[in-house]
């Protein structure tokens, strides 16, 4: 069968370095970086007591505070993002067939904080079952996408998916598909996650996955530096809409990009580490490329899984080389981890609003915070390092990796 084609027209971000999309390109072009002591708890006790926190953020600007009260921090976030992408999209919410319509999201934990606080709770009584009524919907990693539709009255597909860091990249991956056979028109997709609690805090430290220089948390997160000691926690949302082209140009939409096509795989090697070969990591990068139906000399810029950890970020170097060969020095390649921290479920939807903006403007944001080059990493690779660069972007790409295995490759280009 023909496969329609799918365009992005409404973006919408809230993340440690900006509130909505303009503040977060600003940002991501200015090399900020967004980590600093934890306020959302007290983490003096802490191996790591910084975080990429989302800032000067009141949620009752957004949501009555009623209704803000039956959601966990990650649902908030959600709906302000996504908020923010239905109103750039200029939809006409009144003239949908809002049975085709739906809303596919990302989140690799959900209500976290709600578990946390129920259980510590419970833990501090008498014994009596004294549960907030609201526990169960504010906890399910489901809820967010569910109170998109039901605020909006979007009936089509509606679902989370849950594959770790991955997940926002597998629902963008979803959406793209539901269009391209014909069951929707228009998807909201992205993804959310509110990890930066106690739990979140204590359970990556446990791991030994989270970086520990608490003496300058501003340049923690420094992928491909020789010096990188484990990634920095990041929290917020990104939403996009992905919408069926001829239905996009019948109502004069604003178009940011094509999505092209997206690839999946699994390392099948480790729960936590990824294969040293990066050999998952070039099998999604292979598959993503083929599903788009574009070659390895095509592709202008990666926005990298990037986290800042010692193995990760060597294996994924090395799949890039071994995937696009002689054409690998040629790429912009980048980390806006360095920038954000790790958003966890969140990550692959603001990273693919990073590359697709990368794309509109013609800059590519800066990998920050390089100071040590690792001689394990091929040095001929162009990482962006410290400061933006100017560069026409046709076609770009976005990986994004989880625990357990999970690879998702999404790919984005200039509507022709």
């Amino acid at each position: 069968m023909q496969l329609k084609r799918v365009v992005i027209t409404g973006l919408g971000a809230l993340t440690p370095i900006g509130n909505n999309i303009k503040e977060y390109w600003e940002g991501l072009s200015n090399g900020v970086s967004g980590a600093a002591p934890i306020t959302h708890f007290d983490a003096s006790k802490f191996k790591t007591r910084f975080a990429c926190e989302v800032k000067n953020f009141e949620v009752t600007d957004f949501i009555d505070r009623k209704e803000a009260r039956k959601m966990d921090k990650f649902t908030q976030y959600a709906m302000v993002a996504s908020d923010e992408a239905i109103v750039d999209s200029n939809l006409d919410l009144d003239k949908l067939d809002k049975l085709r319509v739906g809303v596919i999201w990302g989140a690799g934990i959900g209500g976290l904080e709600t578990f946390q606080n129920e259980i510590l709770n419970y833990a501090a009584g008498d014994g009596t079952p004294r549960f907030n009524p609201f526990f169960i919907p504010k906890m399910i990693a489901d809820i967010a996408p569910g109170n998109i539709s039901i605020k909006n009255g979007f009936m089509g597909p509606n679902y989370t998916t849950v594959s770790a860091c991955a997940s926002s990249a597998n629902a963008m991956i979803d959406a793209l598909n539901y269009i391209r056979l014909g069951y929707c028109d228009v998807i909201v997709t992205g993804g959310s996650e509110a990890a930066v609690t106690a739990g979140g805090m204590g359970g990556f430290n446990a791991m030994h996955a989270l970086s520990t220089r608490n003496e300058n948390p501003e340049i923690a997160s420094r992928p491909f530096d020789a010096e990188r000691d484990g990634f920095v926690l990041g929290e917020g949302a990104g939403a996009l809409i992905l919408e069926e082209y001829e239905h996009a140009k019948a109502r004069g939409a604003k178009i940011y990009a094509e999505v092209i096509g997206g690839g999946l795989s699994s390392d099948a090697y480790h729960m936590t580490a990824p294969h040293p070969d990066g050999i998952g990591v070039m099998a999604v990068m292979r598959n993503c490329l083929e599903n788009a139906g574009i070659k390895p000399e095509e592709v202008d810029h990666i926005n990298t899984h990037g986290t800042s950890t010692p193995l990760g970020d060597v294996a994924e170097l090395k799949a890039i080389a071994e995937v696009f060969g002689d054409h690998a020095p040629n790429i912009n390649i980048n980390s806006t981890k360095s920038m954000t921290g790790h958003l966890l479920g969140a990550a692959g939807a603001i990273e693919a609003i990073a590359a697709i903006l990368a794309m509109q403007n013609g800059v590519i944001p800066p990998t920050i915070n390089h100071q040590h080059v690792d001689e394990n990493i091929n040095p001929q690779l162009n990482l962006t390092l410290n400061k933006a660069q100017e560069r026409a972007v046709n076609v770009a790409i976005s990986n994004t990796f989880g625990f357990g295995g999970h690879n998702a490759c999404i790919a984005f280009k200039k509507l022709d």
